[in-house]
């Protein structure tokens, strides 16, 4: 492979990874976990998991971003429109942004219209 190329073999199994790596429920809320490139290509997989979510009616849903390398505006419309569909949208937190994802909620102005946590377990115990 040539110096400087963007891609290896070594890369190729956690490009494949699912872009939604666990949930869970925890007295009244939902905790998704997010992880790897969140784009495009994956951005589906991302929609239906939030909106299964929102379709429990969750007290708080809230979205782990520690483990997500890379955010496009796609996927950032993801977690608007899975927001606008809880009943409560101020139950819709966002926990653990990496400096990547920060930086793309921050360009995009969403971090003023989102709840950003720097962990889950604030965004738990957050009043909303």
């Amino acid at each position: 492979m040539a110096e400087g190329s963007a891609s290896t073999h070594d890369d190729a199994p956690e490009l494949r990874a699912p872009p939604v790596s666990g949930t869970r429920r925890e007295n009244g809320a939902v905790v998704v976990s997010l992880a790897g490139e969140l784009d495009l290509y994956n951005a589906n997989d991302v929609r239906e998991a939030l909106l299964a979510c929102v379709g429990e009616e969750p007290e708080r849903l809230v979205v782990d971003l520690a483990d997500v390398r890379f955010i496009d505006s796609t996927a950032l419309g993801v977690l608007i429109e899975a927001r606008t569909r809880l009943a409560n949208r101020k139950g819709f937190l966002l926990a653990e942004p990496g400096l990547e994802t920060r930086r793309a909620l921050e360009i995009s102005g969403l971090d003023r219209h989102f709840s950003v946590h720097g962990t889950v377990d604030e965004a738990l115990a957050a009043a909303i």
